[in-house]
């Protein structure tokens, strides 16, 4: 049974884990053998999980839990897709970590090792719970390595906030989820999926289960106003981390939704899709505004992600608005943009974390103000890196824009709709995605620009080192990957038909098989089409065409001088365009999403400084005052608690006073 070697791979990295323990302060050994052997068992889970997406669900059953709760696992279409994304992009994050992580990163090299492959574990049970119980014991599990992970620099005050708040949310959203397998339970008592399978809620009940999911799932994926341990979490962690929660833990999170909202619950309202599809605009909005005004790069990332994420919950909204009005084909169409997306995010994603490690390492800066120029010293990395920045960007022929493409043709056909206000407001959604397509292209210009192109701001940038040949495989793995299925979607679609198969009962694999593997018809040809390997084709044509060109009439006559610099040849770096400078326009556009604070000087001071801080109403309008709540509350609780037992005597007897005169009433 596949489900059996999974759980062997699984129980391998336990013990990569505790060899990582054993190896304590080890470095050579725990970076140049365990992490390696973890990034193979990857490869080899994700291997298994693609050949699971063709076979019939498994289930076992594992004592391994409390008397008379078992382990119920559960491999079917939907989880096998996800955990191939897991082994796929935790390989390639797994081989980069073994050239990465060095003596000297806080947490020693051991424990951390246990810590990431016990992340790496917990992640994948996630996905293979078939009960509450496990479920819930492999996401708490799940949060605490992850915490570890981020606090790995923990003598940094700021990288411990940013792990108090990260496991903060994670917790709110936790008993939210916790709520939400009670009210599917419908009162019943056993907290099996099969026993959630089987009851059928009414809308009210149902609807309460959908937005506890929408909460507690949202939570951990960064959806507004629950986002802002992202961009403070992924800065304080280590690059590998960043790259495996961005990359590959934020897809649990859609997992879980898409396991409450179309297995677990039989029933699906229109309404939901139109939370969905706001809740997504808003977020994707705000994390590409916020991620254009960055000046720390892996904060630019950070907020990217949390537009991605917005992506995602319009995909799934559109998918439910569909199937609640009984439009199967489209709902697939849909679904089936998100499911691509989850794939396309998880590699490219990884892939941009992963080079702002390198040149983290390379150069000790993460401030953009101070990069530039690294294309030179760092090729590999840039390179690779460009890969990543033109698939974020949504550009053709790679993975990010075959997933908008097919979101945005699910956006086309929704005029079939047959209630005119949705008919109404689904164009106009469709509008500002593209706008957030454009924008998240802006942002990528920006982030590859000023680290990789132009003249090096600081003077010890130039002796920069390019990334070691295990990161440049794990960079490697990642670019093919998000190459690969850009060029060739319909494989991919042809996996992915399998999920929608089993959640809507539909697919899209006999009509894109019918027009073969070079174009791509969601729908049919005569409505839309894209050949991925048609466009590269015209592209390389043309870059050939040019350089024959320019060969065949200047004969060699290309005569290098100086460039004329608008008359003033005494050119220096800091007359580039700063990361600030690009993200003024945004800035000016977008001011009422900002909460701006600036500095400016007096022409008279000596030596002048202009300082901008753009900063999170969230912060202001909703967290800062919950938490001058809380802060009262512990003072008033703190009075109660004088540490004399006279006092605490006295509460026992006054309460059981109390509870005498309620039960006698």
């Amino acid at each position: 049974m596949i489900l059996d070697w999974m759980l062997v791979t699984i129980a391998g990295w336990l013990l990569i884990s505790l060899l990582g323990v054993a190896c304590l302060r080890r470095t050579w050994l725990v970076s140049r053998l365990l992490f390696p052997a973890g990034g193979l068992l990857a490869l080899v889970f994700a291997v298994l999980a693609v050949s699971a997406l063709f076979s019939t669900p498994e289930v076992a059953e594992l004592a391994l839990g409390l008397p008379g709760l078992p382990f119920h696992l559960r491999l079917d279409a939907l989880s096998a897709f996800f955990l191939a994304v897991i082994g796929g992009a935790g390989a390639g994050i797994s081989i980069f970590a073994a050239g990465y992580f060095r003596h000297g990163e806080g947490t020693p090299p051991g424990l951390l090792c246990l810590e990431y492959h016990v992340f790496l574990a917990s992640m994948c049970l996630v996905v293979l719970a078939d009960d509450a119980y496990v479920f819930m014991v492999m996401w708490e599990t799940m949060a605490l390595s992850s915490f570890f992970l981020v606090t790995t620099n923990h003598r940094v005050p700021s990288i411990r906030q940013a792990g108090y708040l990260y496991l903060l949310i994670a917790h709110i959203g936790a008993i939210a989820i916790l709520l939400c397998f009670g009210v599917l339970q419908a009162n019943t008592g056993l907290y099996t999926f099969a026993n959630m399978r089987a009851q059928e809620l009414s809308s009210f009940w149902s609807s309460c289960a959908f937005l506890l999911a929408v909460l507690g799932f949202g939570a951990k994926a960064g959806i507004l106003p629950l986002h802002v341990w992202l961009p403070e979490a992924h800065p304080a962690a280590p690059s590998p981390v960043s790259a495996l929660m961005s990359g590959v833990m934020l897809k649990t999170a859609i997992y879980g939704l898409l396991r409450v909202a179309f297995d677990l619950l039989q029933l699906q309202l229109s309404w939901w899709g139109i939370l969905m599809l706001c809740l997504g605009l808003v977020t994707a909005l705000f994390g590409v505004v916020f991620s254009a005004v960055q000046a720390d790069m892996k904060r630019l990332l950070a907020y990217s992600s949390i537009e991605n994420i917005g992506l995602l919950f319009v995909a799934i909204g559109l998918a439910l608005l569909f199937k609640a009005y009984g439009m199967i084909g489209l709902s697939t169409l849909a679904l089936t943009a998100a499911l691509f997306h989850v794939v396309a995010h998880a590699f490219f994603k990884s892939l941009l974390f992963l080079g702002t490690g390198s040149v983290l390492h390379a150069t000790g800066e993460r401030n953009l103000g101070k990069l530039g120029g690294l294309m030179r010293s760092m090729p590999w990395v840039a390179w690779l890196c460009l890969v990543g920045i033109l698939a974020s960007s949504g550009l053709p022929p790679l993975s990010g824009f075959v997933s908008e493409w097919l979101l945005l043709q699910s956006f086309l056909f929704t005029t079939g709709l047959p209630d005119p206000f949705f008919n109404m407001l689904v164009p106009v959604v469709a509008a500002a995605v593209a706008l957030i397509a454009a924008l998240a292209g802006y942002v990528m210009v920006k982030f590859f620009g000023v680290i990789f192109l132009g003249q090096s701001r600081e003077k010890r940038l130039v002796e920069a080192h390019d990334a070691s040949l295990l990161e440049r495989i794990g960079l490697f793995w990642l670019a093919a990957v998000t190459v690969l299925i850009g060029i060739f979607p319909v494989y991919l679609i042809d996996a992915i038909d399998q999920v929608t198969q089993a959640l809507v009962g539909y697919g899209l694999a006999v009509t894109v098989r019918a027009n073969g593997w070079l174009v791509l018809a969601p729908i049919s040809i005569e409505r839309a089409s894209y050949s991925p390997l048609i466009f590269l084709g015209i592209v390389g044509l043309g870059v050939v065409l040019a350089i024959v060109m320019v060969r065949l009439f200047y004969h060699g006559r290309i005569r290098r001088a100086a460039p004329w610099d608008c008359g003033f040849p005494a050119q220096t770096a800091r007359m580039q365009d700063t990361a600030e400078g690009f993200g003024q326009p945004i800035l000016q556009i977008f001011s009422p999403f900002f909460r701006v604070k600036r500095e400016v000087p007096s022409p008279f001071d000596a030596h002048p400084q202009y300082r901008l801080e753009s900063s999170d109403h969230f912060w202001y309008w909703f967290y800062l005052p919950i938490a001058r709540v809380v802060e009262r509350l512990a003072i008033i609780i703190a009075k109660l608690q004088q540490g004399r037992i006279a006092l605490y005597l006295l509460y026992s007897f006054l309460t059981l006073i109390v509870l005498l005169v309620v039960i006698k009433r």
